[in-house]
């Protein structure tokens, strides 16, 4: 065989094998969630105009609430990095239209009207400081809040808090941030003091 025939062959095998390499077949990649970086904890002292005081998220911007029929001091947590907001409602019970019985029906009824969409709800009692405790009420599936919690001193204050997201994300994949945000939560719980 002459050296030209043997290198024509040896250049078509090698660009052969170099072209078919380049060829792949398309798989489709598996569904994933986007990377969520979250920062470390840190808060701020809520200012001296409520009857109440807690510390809350500095990645948090506090807002009064503006929803014509809200209460005085009814605020909102809003965080803008996740499109988040806590709602804080508050209510004193010294004002004879305010009955601690009828805010515990409407606190609880306020977390099963998410029973249709939500695959579990898990509530518990927990204990905060100042000797009281909190319910807290953790939603999964896909339902509008995933976190709820109150608290009373059963003569004065009553005071009821509700995560929601303005996305229309899967909560499966907003799961790190609904963990961030309930651990700020928990935060405020145990640093709520009433004032009056």
């Amino acid at each position: 065989m002459k050296k030209s025939t043997q290198k024509l062959l040896l250049l078509s095998f090698v660009s052969f094998f170099g072209f078919s390499a380049c060829e792949q077949s398309y798989l489709p990649k598996p569904k994933a969630y986007n990377r969520i970086d979250l920062p470390e904890s840190a808060y701020q002292a809520l200012p001296d105009t409520f009857p109440y005081h807690f510390f809350y998220s500095k990645y948090a911007e506090l807002s009064r609430d503006t929803f014509p029929k809200s209460g005085r001091y009814y605020i909102n947590l809003f965080y803008p990095d996740y499109d988040a907001v806590i709602q804080i409602t508050y209510k004193d019970l010294k004002k004879p239209e305010n009955n601690m019985e009828e805010l515990l029906t409407e606190a609880f009824n306020l977390t099963m009207e998410h029973n249709k969409k939500a695959y579990s709800i898990k509530e518990s009692i927990i204990s905060i400081q100042n000797q009281q405790v909190a319910s807290i009420a953790e939603l999964s599936g896909e339902v509008p809040s995933q976190f709820q919690f109150f608290t009373t001193d059963s003569t004065t204050h009553f005071f009821r808090g509700a995560l929601y997201f303005n996305t229309a994300n899967k909560n499966d994949s907003l799961r790190p941030i609904i963990d961030f945000i309930k651990k700020d939560a928990i935060e405020m719980l145990n640093t709520l003091e009433w004032k009056y």
